[in-house]
């Protein structure tokens, strides 16, 4: 499942032998857990207090575990990793085949991403560190590859559409997440944060040596935000990605 050094401890993960070998049924005694049941209290840990809270004796505290018996189901925490993060992307529910509208199938795609990724908080920085792909994962890339089919882009372009869009989902949850724990830590609301810079960038864009910054103050003043400002800047990513096509 994963490489050893000399010392035999993991360095890194091994696609093949994580994905490609099931978990095999040991003779005599049958597993006190599986491989599946660990990752979800992975999951559960990471959603609850942040990636750093996940080590292999957390994980395995909170399974009833030793945490040496822990790396004979997953070698270490890289791997622990990958299965976390092919098991959260079983949280999407595409239909069995694109609808061959191919805008309508990546906005939807994407907009469950964000879903997925506000569910689960820790997954925007985790994708960065991601080695391979599980089948969870390998299912939405081949859908969506299919959904822009129709874009009359090539195999490769597609590819890299779906990456760019997938990066700047992540990127804005990251933004979106990161603004909500800034009202937390001030006690106010996320209106009265806004506002404070807004009143600041005014009185900076007064007068004629920032025209267009006040143009654009005005114009976002009249933006509600949230899944309004995140569907605007989709539909903007989206022709600009497909633009070639």
């Amino acid at each position: 499942m994963a490489r050893t050094n000399s010392a035999g401890r993991g360095a890194g993960v091994d696609p093949e032998a994580l994905w490609s070998t099931a978990e095999r049924p040991r003779r005599g005694r049958p597993p006190a857990h599986s491989r599946a049941a660990i990752t979800a209290e992975a999951v559960a840990l990471a959603d609850a207090e942040g990636l750093p809270a996940v080590t292999m004796r957390a994980v395995a505290a909170r399974i009833g575990a030793g945490a040496m018996s822990l790396y004979s189901y997953v070698p270490n925490k890289e791997t622990l990793l990958e299965l976390m993060i092919d098991q959260v992307s079983g949280d999407h529910r595409m239909p069995r085949e694109p609808s061959g509208d191919w805008r309508a199938d990546l906005r939807r795609l994407a907009c469950e991403q964000r879903e997925i990724m506000r569910r689960h908080p820790w997954l925007p920085a985790a994708l960065p560190a991601r080695r391979t792909l599980g089948p969870r994962a390998l299912a939405v890339l081949e859908y969506a590859l299919a959904a822009l089919a129709p874009a009359g882009l090539d195999a490769r372009a597609r590819l890299e559409v779906f990456t760019l869009l997938t990066g700047f989902v992540a990127s804005h949850v990251s933004y979106e997440l990161a603004q909500e724990q800034a009202t937390v830590a001030a006690g106010r609301t996320s209106g009265e944060l806004l506002e404070d810079q807004a009143r600041h960038l005014r009185s900076v864009a007064t007068g004629d040596a920032y025209p267009h910054l006040a143009e654009a103050l005005a114009a976002a003043s009249r933006d509600p935000g949230g899944q309004d400002a995140f569907d605007r800047l989709l539909d903007r990513m989206i022709d600009g990605l497909t633009a070639a096509g």
